[in-house]
């Protein structure tokens, strides 16, 4: 088999066999046909093709056309999985990946919402819904769970009806390697999303249902028809389909960029504040680790960096002697 062969089971393995998601399937096939690619152009089409010179030749080529350290890591890492796989396969004698150097990648902290900010934000969010406006009630309760349970932003968007529990308040949670989680949520959430799912839901659907019926009665003519309204999400948009990843990011950019010094506007912004807000407040750390679904502790232990820098802060800020 070819190169070209090999990729495509390899891509069915990860996404199959391993679980990963399709933006991760995605990333490893863009790499990987530019590696396969970069082997052809010096006659290699077999697997014994990846050998170590030509994955250093392969990342210094991405160093030279100016990638961040970040792209060149990820490259990286997608030929580790690779030629891993190939060796298992038998088709390499020895796994040229593991003595595949990369530079590290910069992690930056990540940049927290304060809790004034968060209060100013959902506060606003409040006052709007009390109107009952069915868009601005769900729209309240997209933030308040956002920040009550941490999730992210693909997370939201692909909950079920019965991924709620509104009697325990948890939500059952898919998250990245299809690893399923569940995470509780507070009395102000409980309260948003009951109001939600109870008034404003149920009026989304019967608008959207209507639009779709008045949509097919006109197109019956044409042989046309109408989508009717998503049945299973939580979440809607207002035709009545699951709401999507950039709707929910425009959401929270909205929101954040009414509040001055807010900095980040992603979803993650939420995420991130309320992981810090818990071990700000004397969360276990192996806790948030659960409740982010990270599967590695060193992952979270990220958040304890954050929580040294706003103490630093608040020291440098407060202190005579600082």
């Amino acid at each position: 088999m070819n190169l070209d062969q090999l990729l495509d089971d390899y891509l069915s393995h990860v996404a199959v066999e391993r679980g990963y998601s399709p933006h991760t399937v995605a990333a490893y096939r863009s790499d990987l046909i530019e590696l396969i690619a970069f082997a052809d152009a010096r006659g290699g089409t077999e697997a014994p093709a990846i050998d170590l010179p030509l994955l250093r030749d392969w990342l210094w080529a991405a160093t030279e056309r100016g990638l961040a350290r970040t792209s060149i890591a990820r490259r990286a890492a997608s030929a580790r999985g690779f030629t891993a796989w190939l060796t298992r396969r038998g088709l390499l004698d020895a796994d040229p990946g593991v003595r595949l150097k990369a530079p590290r990648a910069q992690r930056t902290l990540p940049r927290v919402v304060t809790e004034a900010a968060v209060t100013d934000a959902l506060a606003a969010l409040s006052a709007r819904a009390a109107g009952g406006a069915p868009a601005e009630v769900r729209d309240l309760a997209i933030i308040e769970l956002l920040y009550a349970s941490a999730l992210r932003v693909s997370e939201l968007v692909g909950l079920d009806l019965d991924d709620i529990d509104r009697r325990r308040r948890v939500v059952r949670v898919l998250g990245k390697g299809s690893k399923e989680r569940m995470v509780p949520y507070g009395a102000p959430a409980a309260r948003a999303i009951d109001r939600y799912l109870d008034e404003a839901r149920p009026e989304i659907v019967a608008t959207a249902t209507a639009t779709a019926t008045a949509t097919a009665s006109g197109s019956l003519s044409a042989g046309g028809g109408a989508t009717p309204p998503e049945t299973r999400a939580v979440f809607l948009g207002a035709r009545g389909g699951r709401m999507g990843v950039r709707s929910v990011y425009r959401l929270v950019a909205a929101i954040l960029a009414e509040i001055p010094g807010t900095g980040p506007s992603g979803p993650h912004a939420f995420r991130h504040t309320a992981a810090t807000h818990l071990l700000d407040g004397g969360a276990d750390l192996r806790a948030v680790q659960e409740f982010l679904g990270h599967a590695s502790l060193g992952t979270t232990q990220i958040y304890t960096h954050v929580s040294s820098e706003r103490l630093k802060q608040s020291y440098r800020t407060a202190h005579p002697r600082a």
